[in-house]
């Protein structure tokens, strides 16, 4: 299915790494991006604490490569989606989607909160939507995506 270029089996427990990352690689073939999302999210889900902005990253995750395939390498089953995944100490998560075409659409990301601006389904709005941080480089052909650590309340912090 995918081939792993390079992985990291850092136990949760060592806290000296200030992040985790993981790169692995998938063949232009949609049918691969769900199994491929959910061996993803193991590893994200093995080095964050999980909460509700999981769902969002998965979303996210899904959208960008729906684009990286379908847009970006024209379902060329000779090209293939690279994928880098940072786990921070901070639960904070990056994700970069690269490909090998033409690039995953328009490099320019509305503003989702923008009063003048309607959510209309696009994959890239939705991106914009589900992540904190949004970013197409290269003339769009790669996309950096990043999620922060949700705020804890005080009533779930430790006591001091």
């Amino acid at each position: 299915m995918a081939d792993a270029q390079v992985a990291s089996p850092v136990p949760r427990s060592l806290h000296s790494a200030s992040f985790v990352e993981l790169r692995d690689s998938i063949p232009s073939h949609v049918e691969l991006i769900s199994p491929f999302v959910d061996q993803l999210m193991g590893f994200i889900s093995r080095f964050r604490v999980s909460d509700e902005t999981n769902s969002a990253i998965e979303l996210a995750l899904r959208e960008a490569l729906i684009n990286a395939i379908v847009h970006g390498n024209q379902h060329n089953p000779q090209k293939r989606v690279y994928v880098k995944c940072r786990c921070a100490a901070n639960d904070e998560v990056s994700i970069t989607i690269d490909v090998e075409g033409h690039g995953l659409g328009n490099p320019v990301v509305p503003n989702p909160s923008s009063s003048d601006h309607w959510l209309g389904g696009s994959g890239m709005d939705l991106m914009a939507a589900l992540m904190d941080e949004v970013e197409f480089e290269r003339g769009g052909s790669a996309v950096h995506m990043r999620k922060r650590a949700r705020l804890r309340s005080d009533s779930t912090r430790k006591p001091q």
